[in-house]
């Protein structure tokens, strides 16, 4: 890997224990870690609880974290990913209720009541998708990851992904065409 990792230096910082870097690397990293662990396992409570012990990891590997070997942003996923799974193995399958994303405050309510319904339906439509698919939904739409980086973090082939991604947006837009009942869906 000859790509030079924009986070090796942060890195080498946290694991000489600089205070100063471990802010700067919540600080930064926090927000995806959070919007990923979020849209995997549909709780905000559960997202942080994920967040804290990947940054726990961070902490411990940190010392010896070897640049080169692969990208930290990629480990850090791959964690977080990892984190989320042990909790939806641990858990009976039940779809989230909610996530904790708001509408546009500055909406007139009418606005705010239809997009919270068009959330609500987006979010249980991708709470209800095999895990598979809506980790790689997650990974390339709301982590904004390229297909390559996401195939990658998921172990598998571009082609592999780009299958999930077809049969996810195909059930995705039959689960919102049926719950609209002739309401257009986002």
């Amino acid at each position: 890997m000859n790509e030079r990792d924009p986070d090796a230096e942060l890195v080498a910082r946290v694991g000489a224990r600089d205070a100063g870097a471990v802010r700067t690397l919540v600080l930064s990293k926090l927000p995806r870690l959070l919007a990923l662990a979020t849209r995997m396992l549909g709780d905000r409570m559960e997202a942080e609880d994920i967040a804290q012990e990947a940054f726990v990891r961070i902490w411990k590997q940190a010392p010896h974290w070897r640049s080169g070997e692969a990208r930290f942003d990629t480990w850090l996923h791959r964690v977080a990913l990892n984190l989320c799974y042990d909790r939806l193995r641990g858990r009976r399958e039940e779809p989230a209720e909610t996530l904790p994303d708001e509408a546009d405050p500055a909406a007139t309510p009418d606005l705010r009541i239809e997009a919270r319904t068009r959330d609500e339906r987006v979010r249980a439509a991708l709470a209800a998708l095999p895990v598979r698919q809506r980790e790689a939904l997650v990974l390339t739409y709301y982590q904004e990851l390229s297909n390559l980086e996401a195939a990658g973090l998921m172990d598998i082939s571009v082609d592999a992904l780009e299958s999930l991604l077809a049969r996810a947006r195909r059930t995705l837009r039959a689960q919102l065409a049926g719950d609209g009942a002739g309401k257009d869906s986002a």
